[in-house]
């Protein structure tokens, strides 16, 4: 692409992120090119892209099958003026010279080019030295480029977190500085951030670091209330803050999806709240459950994606899950599946074990969690669902002469109870015969069974959970 605008008579560049990563040796998450050609130039090399912003972007559609090079960015060397905002420069004009593109950007590390037809490297800020220190340092005054886009202290703590590098003096002193100026930023932007430093290779590094130079509200101010919260010595080595860092970085280390990172930060967020001193014992009931509520006001604050918070609100309300095979039941463990989904619940599992590992156990499946597994695997392929039912309503009411009505959904889940219970009645023939008996009942009574199915915990067995919590200080 680089060619085909210099081949048009146009000088062009790869610059920033994708340069870093080739000095490096990793592959680029994406690549983007400046040239002296302005966006209706570009434009005319490229008929086949798009020009719909204020700033000079051009997207430039590719016929690559990899979805991070389907389209590139191709921006003219740029001068930026004042950032009233703290955002968005306030006015954008293109200059003539690759240094003046180079000289707005955030950090040393990114603002280095590469002439593909030279094979030249201009590196007018000292990028490469950066890079052999491993160290973060801003494009000239730290404090101006922070006041210009308050985002770009975020994006130092991320690339610290995704590089292993460490901070410089001058960019760590300018964050302190300037900090107050992420409130400006949106939403939108900070979850964006937010996903990277979870996916990065090492979250604990970023959120501690968000944590000791004041800027964690930014997330959540709900984080800050973990902070130094004492556990149970005999479950957790650490405080309630130090826990959730620990099992977010042990599913960052085994590559788990964002949901499970996102739930293994936020399981235990309620336990400040709900933590209660009785005789000299610490516990934290109900913890699962306003955690699910507090998870799904921060994520919808962020403006996370519909499924994302429904996946993770159900880990953060089930990872208490009961999994001694001693004392669990067959049934339960289909119900479980049911609350999380059969394609979610080994997800749940292993936040269970990044849980185990944030609280200093050594092993990450113990022999009962192993059992556990194997008691999935068991019912797996189970009926958990109205849908898996093998009898519908129309069935009812073209073999029983039912019309229609709630009455109906009342009876398929009341029938879901009872083949969860024992998948062997799953047949047209037994649940129709079930269904005789169900129909025979008083309206209220058909209607408590159906309700109950819905939601139903079987409350021997949540008594038996309770027991074994209590002994065990969870």
């Amino acid at each position: 692409m680089a060619l085909q605008l210099e081949k048009a008579g146009y000088t062009a560049y790869l610059v920033g992120g994708c340069v870093r990563d080739l000095i490096m040796k990793r592959e680029p998450k994406d690549w983007d090119l400046t040239t002296i050609a302005t966006p209706e130039q570009i434009l005319e090399v490229f008929p086949d892209s798009f020009y719909e912003n204020t700033f000079g972007t051009v997207g430039v559609k590719t016929r690559s099958d990899d979805p991070r090079t389907t389209v590139v960015e191709v921006t003219p060397y740029r001068i930026e003026g004042t950032y009233s905002d703290n955002r968005h420069p306030d006015n954008v004009s293109f200059g003539q010279k690759l240094e003046e593109d180079l000289e707005r950007r955030d950090f040393t590390i990114n603002a280095m080019a590469y002439s593909v037809s030279r094979e030249t490297l201009i590196d007018v800020f000292q990028g490469q030295e950066a890079l052999k220190s491993k160290v973060i340092q801003s494009v000239g005054d730290a404090n101006k480029r922070f006041q210009e886009d308050a985002l770009r202290m975020l994006r130092a703590i991320r690339f610290s977190a995704e590089l292993n590098f460490a901070m410089s003096h001058d960019v760590l002193s300018a964050i302190t500085t300037n900090k107050d100026l992420l409130d400006n930023v949106s939403r939108e932007r900070v979850r964006d951030e937010f996903v990277k430093i979870l996916m990065s290779p090492n979250p604990m590094v970023a959120m501690s670091m968000l944590e000791k130079l004041g800027i964690l509200h930014i997330i959540s101010p709900i984080f800050l209330e973990s902070v130094g919260v004492e556990q149970n010595k005999q479950a957790h080595k650490y405080t309630v803050w130090e826990h959730l860092l620990r099992s977010m970085q042990h599913a960052a280390d085994k590559g788990y999806p964002l949901e499970v990172r996102i739930a293994a930060l936020f399981h235990d967020i309620a336990k400040p709240r709900t933590k209660e001193e009785n005789a000299g014992k610490t516990s934290f009931y109900n913890h699962e459950v306003v955690g699910a509520t507090l998870t799904k006001g921060i994520l919808e604050d962020l403006n996370f994606s519909r499924e994302t918070i429904k996946s993770v609100i159900k880990f953060v309300r089930w990872h208490m899950f009961f999994s001694d095979t001693e004392e669990i039941t067959l049934s339960a463990v289909r119900r479980l599946i049911a609350k999380v989904g059969k394609e979610r619940i080994w997800d749940l599992i292993n936040l269970r074990i990044c849980d185990r590992i944030g609280s200093g156990r050594p092993k990450e499946e113990p022999y009962r969690l192993r059992k556990f597994k194997a008691m999935i695997d068991e019912v797996i392929e189970d009926p958990i669902s109205v849908a898996m039912l093998k009898i519908d309503g129309n069935t009812i009411m073209q073999e029983l002469h039912v019309k229609p009505g709630r009455e109906i959904g009342y009876v398929l889940h009341a029938l879901l109870e009872e083949v969860i219970e024992d998948p062997a009645k799953n047949t047209q023939e037994t649940l129709l015969e079930i269904t005789k008996v169900l129909l025979e009942l008083p309206a209220i009574e058909l209607r408590k069974l159906g309700e109950m199915g819905k939601e139903r915990l079987d409350e021997e067995e949540e008594g038996r959970i309770k027991k074994i919590q209590d002994k065990n200080h969870v």
